[in-house]
């Protein structure tokens, strides 16, 4: 099944969260995406039914390899899409705004080619 956009900035806030500061918890996805903490839970719970994270008693979130797979693929097309807009000359805020709205829909085929071409540099 194609996991849905939303689901996708998600999965790639948890996992940058976690990288920064080990732990994370809905409220963090909240604040970090701008969101209200009940559209977060309700996304918690779909995410949760998909098998892409898990919660403890606790509430801290993790990713599945499922979910860490997916996040990965967007982080890392979220970071190179990001360099590529800068290197343009794009500024460094609007080149993150943008890629986020590319990493979402570039075909692997491309996206593989931009990571050639970079390396090649």
């Amino acid at each position: 099944m194609k996991i849905q956009e939303s689901g996708e900035d998600y999965l790639e806030a948890i996992l940058a969260l976690k990288q920064e500061t080990g732990l994370v918890h809905a409220i963090d996805v909240a604040h970090r995406l701008g969101f209200s903490k009940p559209s977060v839970s309700r996304a918690m719970k779909l995410l949760r039914e998909d098998g892409e994270i898990t919660v403890d008693a606790d509430g801290a979130i993790e990713l599945t390899d499922k979910g860490r797979e997916i996040a990965e693929r967007i982080y890392e097309r979220h970071r190179l899409l990001t360099l590529w807009f800068t290197e343009l000359g794009v500024s460094e805020a609007q080149a993150a705004v943008d890629a986020c709205r590319v990493e979402h829909d570039v075909s692997a085929e491309t996206f593989q080619r931009l990571k050639e071409h970079f390396s090649a540099l």
